[in-house]
């Protein structure tokens, strides 16, 4: 994985401990750590510590493995340097890169021999699939991909991912529109290496919500990276021009990223800083506790694949407002578990939003459909049980193990 454990990839965590329930050993690897986005929680410790990350090894063990693997096993050396610098997949700007996803594939690959691993499951398709891809060509075990999207979809030259998902043993996609967008460029010889596993999340740990607010504020929540893509700036303004015409409401942002500062100008500018609240990267609990006050909850996207924090919202039976793209409308039916409106217009985000404001009961009708779905087709126990199943089926069956 990029990032073991992630702030915003605590389905990586969930998935791994469900799979270990089912009786699937997973020693993970992460090419970076936790860092310092935020409190780690005591389980994301416990599982750091047994972390496998290459760019925490110390620079003179680094040098040792590879002069090892250079002098003593030159053909692996050969194998993953060419692998990692051919020029018909890598232009010249980026060999300084694919240098360095090289010798972290000499470490990871030297990791996965020490440990008797034969098989590398990669989460997301981009600059971490590019080093298992070379771990894979050179120590010859095979890999799998989970393709999430949207990123990998925009330049698939630049990503390789034609190249990636060709090579690999399967690929897991999480939704319907993923595995679309892999077909339509795939030869049709190779779709039947497609999986559809969904992402999921325990609907035991997000309550539904007990209040009902019959007073104003209208409390809205968005939770996902402060990134141009999750919309955040659109939200803002929607929310603007409601309070201009009279309505009461606050807005939580929840979440952190490279977009931060510019949306603080943009609440400063817009004069609405007492109604705008930025929580910052948070625990997994209190994002719960942000949920659970909530009226609303909206991520108005621009790209996703099918977002989590949409999931987790639906299970604390919160009315979700979000856009028409991608995977979403695989998990949300609008005007039944959700409003779904065009991404990128503010007309009808605020529109929306003034619709759910105004009427508690489609808010109550929508929260409880949307826990409803969320329960019925995206809960973790059984969507990581076909994964289960994939793994065994793709890989021990194969094998005859």
């Amino acid at each position: 994985m990029s990032q073991y454990p992630g702030v915003s990839h605590t389905f990586f965590l969930n998935e791994i401990l469900e799979l270990q329930k089912q009786g699937i050993t997973v020693l993970p690897a992460g090419i970076n750590s936790f860092g310092n986005q935020r409190q780690q929680t005591e389980i994301e410790l416990s599982k750091s510590a047994r972390t496998f990350y290459p760019k925490q090894i110390s620079k003179l063990t680094i040098l040792a493995t590879c002069l090892h693997i250079m002098f003593l096993r030159p053909a692996v050396f050969l194998r993953g340097l060419t692998a990692a610098l051919d020029p018909g997949h890598v232009p010249f700007s980026r060999i300084l890169y694919s240098f360095f996803y090289f010798i972290e594939a000499l470490l990871i690959g030297d990791w996965m021999e020490k440990k008797d691993l034969t098989h590398l499951h990669i989460h997301f398709a981009g600059s971490v699939a590019t080093v298992g891809r070379i771990v894979a060509r050179a120590f010859g075990v095979s890999y799998s991909i989970t393709v999430h999207g949207p990123e990998e979809f925009y330049d698939e030259t630049l990503s390789h991912l034609e190249l990636k998902v060709r090579q690999a043993k399967f690929v897991v996609c999480i939704s319907h529109f993923c595995k679309s967008q892999i077909m339509r460029w795939l030869d049709a010889e190779a779709w039947s290496r497609l999986e559809v596993s969904r992402l999921g999340i325990d609907a035991a740990l997000f309550p539904p919500r007990t209040h009902e607010n019959t007073t104003a504020p209208i409390e809205i929540v968005c939770t996902g990276r402060l990134i141009i893509g999750k919309g955040q700036r659109l939200l803002i303004e929607a929310c603007t021009r409601l309070l201009q015409q009279g309505h009461r409401l606050h807005l939580t942002i929840i979440g952190d990223g490279p977009d931060r500062s510019g949306l603080t100008s943009l609440v400063d500018r817009l004069g609405v800083q007492q109604h705008v609240h930025f929580a910052g990267a948070t625990t997994p609990e209190a994002t719960r506790n942000y949920l659970a006050q909530a009226d609303i909850f909206s991520l108005p996207t621009f790209a996703e694949g099918i977002p989590v924090a949409l999931m987790e919202a639906m299970a604390c039976q919160l009315p979700c407002l979000t856009t028409y793209i991608a995977g979403i409308p695989e998990l949300i039916t609008d005007g039944v578990d959700g409003l779904l409106v065009p991404a990128a217009s503010i007309d009808d985000l605020t529109n929306a939003i003034e619709r759910l404001v105004l009427d508690p009961a489609l808010r109550q009708r929508i929260g409880e459909a949307a826990r409803a779905r969320i329960q019925r087709q995206y809960s973790l126990q059984p969507n990581v049980a076909i994964l289960g199943e994939i793994f065994k089926r793709r890989l021990w069956n194969d094998n005859g193990l």
